[in-house]
């Protein structure tokens, strides 16, 4: 029993992909819970998915990845922002439509005989597959994240719950905004190697969404967050190795699970 409890770890592939879960875990968790808060799930899936023409240059120009995921992002939030001006056709129309275009021009630029292969880790992820210099790198931006989010607690907390009165107690919810958005960029970028830009979001909502149903106040929550983020990651990876699926997929459907048995738990408790 504990020879197959450890075996995932035996190998230094598993230790990193497992080093590369517990920060996945920590900054999706507690970062989710103000997505959910603010309603910007939508958004968050938005600016992963429309990343990914920048993934697909970075590969194709042999750059670092988070160096074309952050260009990616830079255009999209521009498009995006300047998309949802346009009252035509309304904000949300006008945002999935700038998505949609950009999802289609990565998977366009995919097709170029130059692209390396097993460009599919771009769309799902390769857990397994992260270096040291990619912890390193993960560690420092979910230790940004993970900071100003301590930081902005209590302004998180007057925005969110009152934005008509933040004002009044000195507090600009434009600017918490902006500083929320660009928090949920640096945390797409921590998980983007990882998950891929098709299943990012699943850390970035799943844990938050499934806490919400078993707490009551926002410490508990978060901190059940980060505990689902977490132990689905590693029921994942367990997996992964054991019935030999993709990682990300598999951490994906993890989170998936755990979310329906916290709305089936809270129904429970509140019956």
């Amino acid at each position: 029993m504990l020879d197959a409890l450890l075996d995932p770890w035996r190998d230094p592939l598993g230790l990193r992909a497992l080093a590369e879960v517990l920060l996945l875990g920590a900054t999706g968790g507690a970062l989710g819970c103000w997505i959910v808060f603010y309603r910007l799930a939508y958004s968050a899936e938005s600016l992963a998915h429309a990343l990914l023409p920048g993934l697909v240059v970075a590969a194709l120009v042999g750059a670092p990845l988070v160096l074309g995921g952050a260009a990616g992002l830079l255009v999209a939030a521009v498009a995006v922002a300047v998309a949802g001006r346009l009252p035509a056709i309304g904000h949300d129309t006008a945002v999935a439509v700038v998505v949609t275009a950009l999802l289609g021009l990565g998977a366009l630029l995919a097709l170029s005989p130059e692209t390396p292969a097993r460009l599919q880790e771009l769309l799902f992820g390769d857990v397994l597959g992260v270096s040291d210099a990619d912890l390193v790198l993960a560690g420092a931006l979910g230790a940004v994240v993970l900071g100003a989010l301590a930081v902005l607690h209590h302004t998180l907390l007057v925005v969110g719950f009152d934005r008509a009165s933040a004002p009044a107690l000195g507090r600009a919810p434009l600017a918490v905004d902006v500083a929320l958005g660009v928090l949920v960029a640096l945390a797409i970028l921590v998980a983007v190697q990882g998950l891929g830009n098709l299943l990012v979001v699943a850390v970035l909502v799943g844990p938050a969404a499934a806490a919400r149903h078993v707490t009551r106040r926002v410490p508990a929550m978060m901190g059940a967050a980060v505990a689902i983020a977490i132990g689905s990651g590693i029921a994942g990876l367990y997996a992964s190795f054991y019935l030999d699926t993709a990682g990300g997929a598999s951490i994906a459907g993890a989170l998936v699970l755990a979310y329906a048995a916290a709305r089936a738990a809270g129904v429970v408790v509140r019956a």
